[in-house]
C-alpha cells in the first residue's frame, strides 16, 4: 500500500521561510517522480513544483520560480520542499504526489497523493 505522509506546515510570518516534507513507503521511490502542488481555500489545487526520479531534473511554477526548491533524498525516500520569501499568497494545503519516472505539471499526471499539510503565511 503506497503512504504519502506530508509534514512541516504551519503559520510563518511573511518574508519567513518553511522547510515541507514527503515520507514515502509502498513503492520504490527512485523510480518516481514527485511533485508538490497546492490548493487554497476556494480554489482550484494547482502545480507547484516537480522532480524527476534521479532528482536530475526539476521545474516550478512561475509564481515560485527563485522562491521554493525541491530536492529528494532516494536513500529516505523523502521529497522535500524548502520555500523561502513566503507571502500571504503562499497560504494553501500542500500535496505532494508521485508518478512513475520523470515529474509532470499536471494533477493527472500523478498516481498516489498525500493528505496534505497547512501552510499558512500571515502578513
Amino acid at each position: 500500500q503506497v503512504q504519502l505522509v506530508e509534514s512541516g506546515g504551519g503559520l510563518v510570518q511573511a518574508g519567513g521561510s518553511l522547510r515541507l516534507s514527503c515520507a514515502a513507503s509502498g513503492l520504490t521511490f527512485s523510480s518516481y517522480g514527485m511533485g508538490w502542488f497546492r490548493q487554497a481555500p476556494g480554489k482550484e489545487r494547482e502545480f507547484v513544483a516537480t522532480i524527476a526520479w534521479s532528482g536530475g531534473s526539476t521545474y516550478y511554477a512561475d509564481s515560485v520560480k527563485g522562491r521554493f526548491t525541491i530536492s529528494r533524498d532516494n536513500a529516505k525516500n523523502t521529497v522535500y520542499l524548502q520555500m523561502n520569501s513566503l507571502k500571504p499568497e503562499d497560504t494553501a494545503v500542500y500535496y505532494c504526489a508521485a508518478r512513475r519516472g520523470l515529474g509532470r505539471t499536471g494533477l493527472n499526471d500523478y498516481d498516489y497523493w498525500g493528505q496534505g499539510t497547512q501552510v499558512t503565511v500571515s502578513s
